[in-house]
């Protein structure tokens, strides 16, 4: 059962799955967005984190207790710039991913960020075939145009590591473009595209919105699979919590909760 649904699973980017709660809620967008998971969507958005923060998350794909999502965060900033560290992980004894990264985020002006991640990547799949690993990294750029526009670049294993060397078992390399613009103090929208080398493009759109003080509604969609989102979120003194899910036509709901 779970090598018929892992194809479809792996369409959400495989080795770099989506987390937090509240990128979630947005149609997997958060490329330009300045917060704890930005160790996750890119590193350069970490360098405007100006406050220590922690986060946990976990995401129940399709239901599947053995597809579910558990992710822990943590940033550190400094003079120099921001660091950070997280860990994720899906599946069971049977099937086994994990990754584990840290990084690191600075300001190279005023308008333009760096940021980049060195990862350990671990694949148990059942007692028979053992444990593989290997090590990637990734790189961001944040260019902040103006107080309303932001642009972000991200690429995730440029240099094609692999996993396993039966049928050139790649980890995916994975290209992200995307552009953040405030509306207004209470609304912002990103647009972003994704490019796994060996999947179709996947447009992915997002919408916040805050009706009132510390209370968030979001909304957004993903094109590669069809995939609608919506959530919420609140700050209640230094707690943030988000709640979304996404649908997927045939599998159904991927509640998530994320707690920073």
């Amino acid at each position: 059962f779970l090598i018929l649904i892992i194809p479809f699973f792996s369409f959400s980017g495989n080795e770099n799955y989506a987390i937090g709660g509240r990128s979630t809620g947005m149609g997997n967008t958060g490329l330009c967005l300045s917060n704890v998971w930005a160790i996750r969507y890119n590193q350069a958005s970490l360098a405007d984190i100006s406050i220590i923060s922690g986060a946990i998350s976990y995401q129940n794909n399709f239901l599947i207790k053995s597809l579910g999502i558990q992710s822990l965060a943590f940033v550190l900033p400094t003079k120099s710039g921001t660091f950070g560290i997280n860990y994720t992980g899906v599946g069971d004894n049977i099937y086994k991913e994990s990754k584990i990264g840290v990084g690191y985020g600075m300001k190279l002006s005023e308008k333009l960020n760096l940021g980049i991640r060195l990862n350990y990547h671990q694949l148990k799949f059942g007692s028979i075939y053992g444990i593989k690993q290997n090590l990637t990294f990734e790189i961001g750029l944040l260019s902040k145009i103006n107080k309303k526009l932001k642009i972000g670049l991200h690429i995730f294993n440029p240099l094609s590591a692999k996993l396993l060397d039966y049928e050139n078992e790649i980890i995916p390399v994975i290209y992200n473009f995307g552009i953040n613009y405030i509306f207004s103090k209470i609304v912002n929208v990103n647009i972003e595209f994704e490019k796994d080398i060996d999947t179709n493009p996947n447009v992915k759109i997002g919408m916040e919105y805050m009706p009132v003080k510390n209370m968030y509604l979001r909304a957004g969609i993903e094109t590669y699979p069809m995939q609608p989102s919506i959530g919420f979120g609140i700050i209640y003194k230094k707690f943030q919590i988000d709640i979304s899910s996404s649908f997927h036509q045939t599998l159904g709901v991927s509640p998530a909760l994320g707690i920073v």
